[in-house]
């Protein structure tokens, strides 16, 4: 079994990955080329004082790079989704959806012979 810290480089390029910054946007938070960026994720270990800008840069803490795994991160969301799928049901009326939509659909036709009255 994997132990919490192996490779914290893939476990950085992961996370940011899921938080949806690319390279480029991380380097710029911490004031280094995306090279650096690059090389860092590409490292077994860091120095620890890196790992905190690191960390604060994708909004997460040292430790909890240290600890992330993917599979925690998918039985995350898996529960989520099973805790509020009642709410979703709720939430969502497919009537008032399909009368919205006819509602702008009917503004769009109503526009189009406006202007094709006035020409």
């Amino acid at each position: 079994m994997e132990t919490p810290t192996l490779h914290i480089g893939r476990k950085i390029s992961r996370i940011r990955e899921l938080r949806g910054m690319k390279q480029e946007a991380l380097a710029a938070e911490l004031g280094i080329s995306q090279q650096a960026v690059s090389k860092i994720e590409q490292s077994e270990k860091i120095e620890d004082d890196v790992l905190e800008k690191i960390a604060k840069s994708l909004g997460v803490s040292a430790d909890g790079i240290k600890r992330f795994s993917e599979e925690a991160v998918f039985t995350n969301i898996s529960n989520t989704f099973n805790d509020t799928s009642y709410l979703i049901n709720y939430q969502f009326n497919p009537v008032e959806k399909i009368v919205e939509l006819y509602e702008r659909l009917l503004a769009s036709e109503r526009e189009k012979i406006e202007i094709l009255k006035s020409k």
